[in-house]
C-alpha cells in the first residue's frame, strides 16, 4: 500500500484488483442489476485511487474501500431515482415479472447459483437502509463496528437494521415459495454469512 500512496502505477494497479470483486459484490447486491453495480464499482476505484493519500489508517484499509463503494451504490441508487417516472414503472414490472420467474424456476432447478439469484432477488425488495446492512454484514462480512462507521449510525441501529433485514428477508422468501414450504438451507447460506450463527448467539 506504501508503494501505492507513494505514486507507484503498478501497485496501485494490483490494490485496486485486489479490492475489486468484493466491492463489485456490495454494489451488486445494493443495486440489483449487473450495469449499474459495474459503474458503481468503477467511481468506487476511481474514487479509492484518488483518495488513497488521504486515507489516514484509524479503520482497516477494507472497511474504508467498502465505505466507499456504498457510497457509490447509493448515488448510483439517487441516479436511477431521478430517471424518468415511467421507465421507472417499467423496470419495476419487469423486476417483479423476473422475481416470479426466477423464484418459479428455483422450485424445478437446485442449487447454489439458482439460490443466490431467489437471494438476489428478495434483497431488492427490502427497504434500503435494511438491506445495506445486511449486505455490509453477510456479504462484505465487515463487523458491527465497521458497518457503523460506513453507515454513519450507532450500532445498537446496525444490529436493529440486521435483524430486521433477515427477518423480511426471509419472509419474502416464505411468500414467494409458499407458506407450507420453508426456507431451504442452501437458500440460507446463500442469503447469509457464518457470522449469522454468532450474531443470533449474542442476541
Amino acid at each position: 500500500m506504501a508503494e501505492a500512496c507513494g505514486g507507484d502505477r503498478e501497485a496501485l494497479g494490483r490494490l485496486l484488483t485486489a479490492h475489486y470483486d468484493r466491492c463489485y459484490a456490495v454494489c451488486r447486491r445494493i443495486l440489483s442489476n449487473d450495469e449499474d453495480a459495474r459503474d458503481a464499482t468503477q467511481e468506487a476505484m476511481i474514487a479509492i485511487a484518488r483518495g488513497l493519500k488521504a486515507f489516514d489508517g484509524r479503520s482497516s484499509f477494507s472497511t474504508w474501500c467498502f465505505r466507499v463503494a456504498t457510497n457509490a451504490a447509493l448515488d448510483e441508487l439517487r441516479r436511477r431515482k431521478r430517471r424518468p417516472i415511467v421507465l421507472g414503472d417499467r423496470l419495476h414490472e419487469r423486476g417483479e415479472a423476473a422475481y416470479g420467474e426466477v423464484a418459479s424456476r428455483a422450485d424445478h432447478v437446485a442449487g447454489p447459483v439458482t439460490d443466490r439469484i431467489v437471494i438476489t432477488a428478495a434483497l431488492e425488495r427490502l427497504p434500503e437502509e435494511q438491506r445495506l446492512a445486511v449486505v455490509l454484514r453477510d456479504i462484505a462480512e465487515l463487523d458491527y463496528a465497521e458497518i457503523s462507521e460506513v453507515l454513519g449510525v450507532p450500532i445498537g441501529t446496525v444490529r436493529s437494521r440486521i435483524f430486521r433485514g433477515r427477518a423480511a428477508l426471509a419472509e419474502v422468501l416464505r411468500e414467494r415459495r409458499g407458506a407450507s414450504r420453508p426456507v431451504t438451507r442452501p437458500q440460507r447460506d446463500a442469503m447469509t454469512s457464518p457470522h449469522v450463527e454468532d450474531d443470533e448467539a449474542q442476541s
